[in-house]
Parts: C-alpha cells; sequence; structure tokens
C-alpha cells in the first residue's frame, strides 16, 4: 500500500529568460530546463538522497514533457530507479481558443527513451490522457481525482512491494493533485520551481494529510517563480482561453481520459 506521495514541479525553464529557444524534441511548448533548472533538478536529488532510506521513493511518475524528465532525472540516477512516464502527469493548458489549433501532446515513452535512458517503457503504460482540447480550473481538479484514483490502484496492485512515490510534474496540475490528496479545492498552494510537496497516509485510513507544502530551503535561491492559480486570468468564472498548436486544428484528439477506466466499459468524465 502506498504510504507516501511526493509532489515535485520541474526546475527553471530555457523560455523565461530566452526570446529564442528550440526544443529539444522539436514538440512546441516544450522547453528544456536552464542551467540553473539543471542544477535544481540535482539539489532536488541531493534532498531525496538525504532522507532516510525509509523514507525514500522507490517509484517515479513524471509528466512526458521534457522540463520534468530533465528533472526527474537525476533523482532517478542517484537512486538507481527507472522513470515511468505519465501523460496524466502532463502540463495544465487552458481551453484552446477556436480557430486556434490543438494544445500538443508529447511523445510515448519508447519514443523519449532516445533522449533519457533512465525511462522504462516496459515498466509503465500511460493511464490517463488530457484532451488536447485543454480544461479549465475544474477539468484539471477532475483530472487529478481520476488519475490519482487509478494510479494508486494501479501501482498498489502491479508494484505491492511499493510504499513511497514521486510524481514530478508542473505547477497547475501538481496543485490540482495536492488539492485532491488534501480533499480540499480550494487549499491555498503556490509551488515553485523543483519545490517538493509531501502527503502521507493516515493510518488505518484512506485519507491523506500534508506533511511538507511546497518546500525550496534545499535549493540554491529558494522560491523560484512560485505560481499558483490566483495567478491566471479569470473571466465569468472561466479562465482565459489559450492559444493552441497552428495547423492541428484538424487533428484527432485521441486517446482522451482514463485508459484503464476505458478498458472497464467507464466512460471518462473529461
Amino acid at each position: 500500500m502506498i504510504e507516501t506521495i511526493y509532489l515535485a514541479r520541474h526546475g527553471f525553464r530555457l523560455n523565461w529568460i530566452a526570446t529564442k529557444w528550440e526544443s529539444p524534441t522539436g514538440l512546441p511548448k516544450d522547453p528544456p530546463l536552464t542551467v540553473f533548472g539543471i542544477a535544481q533538478a540535482q539539489e532536488l536529488a541531493n534532498y531525496i538522497l538525504s532522507l532516510d532510506e525509509d523514507q525514500r521513493p522507490s517509484l517515479i511518475f513524471s509528466s512526458p514533457y521534457y522540463r520534468c524528465l530533465q528533472t526527474s532525472q537525476p533523482t532517478a540516477k542517484i537512486l538507481g530507479l527507472p522513470i515511468y512516464v505519465e501523460h496524466g502527469l502532463s502540463e495544465w493548458y487552458s481551453p484552446a481558443a477556436p480557430g486556434t489549433g490543438l494544445h500538443p501532446r508529447p511523445a510515448s515513452a519508447s519514443v523519449l527513451k532516445a533522449y533519457f535512458d533512465e525511462i522504462d517503457p516496459n515498466g509503465w503504460s500511460s493511464i490517463h490522457y488530457p484532451s488536447r482540447k485543454g480544461e479549465d480550473v475544474d477539468r484539471v481538479h477532475d483530472r487529478a481525482k481520476i488519475v490519482l484514483s487509478d494510479l494508486i490502484a494501479e501501482v498498489e496492485e502491479r508494484f505491492p512491494d511499493h510504499k513511497r512515490v514521486l510524481l514530478v510534474s508542473h505547477a497547475g496540475t501538481v496543485i490540482a493533485f495536492a488539492r485532491e490528496l488534501a480533499g480540499d479545492k480550494e487549499l491555498p498552494l503556490r509551488v515553485g520551481c523543483c519545490s517538493l510537496t509531501e502527503f502521507v497516509r493516515a493510518t488505518g485510513e484512506l485519507k491523506w494529510e500534508i506533511k511538507r507544502q511546497a518546500e525550496a530551503d534545499f535549493l540554491t535561491g529558494g522560491v523560484q517563480r512560485d505560481w499558483g492559480f490566483e495567478d491566471i486570468q479569470i473571466a465569468n468564472g472561466k479562465v482565459i482561453d489559450d492559444v493552441g498548436v497552428p495547423g492541428s486544428e484538424n487533428e484527432v484528439d485521441e486517446p482522451v481520459g482514463s485508459v484503464v477506466r476505458r478498458g472497464l466499459g467507464v466512460t471518462s468524465s473529461l
């Protein structure tokens, strides 16, 4: 049974300081980390290694975006663990504005392994895919609820001896996951680059208790580029539409939602 869930945000992104940059994968909206961001990822790994052995994660799941895989890599190396790619941890995009195309979707784990040897494409298949049409705030919280439920169930069935997992994701997604674990959709939370949030399972219960909240004391420079849902623009209670990828308007938005529930004949709410 899983006893501890760690949530980490990726490190400092290159496109925050550079107007001209290239995605290593060629995927739009997929910037790598800066040199500083790579150093942050190493500091995160060093901090995790400093934990008592019985507190360190023994499974690592990462968003398929390059910056998250870069952030996961030092921890995977230092702990000698594979990286499992999970699309359910992907970036949160607000709804794509009509006529601007769909949002990008990263490649499969088998393709991404060409960039990161630590990826194990055979040990895990993604159990959830966000819609490329984007999500409003309610929908990303819905995604968090479904992904966490399915991931916990799958891990406990397939990896029964593993008690601690690390999920490496993005600011909005991390916050939505933290709120779901806390059982509080209004949980005030801002997450900085490579910050770490920890939830532990209440003894004998299915509830989760927050043990550390977006901590970054172990990072040089402390909290960097912290973000919260209060930073997004709101119009009539909804987020402002985002711009999709031009030319993708007619691409098929599949798969979408829970692969696990679809396989069981259950329709996802997404």
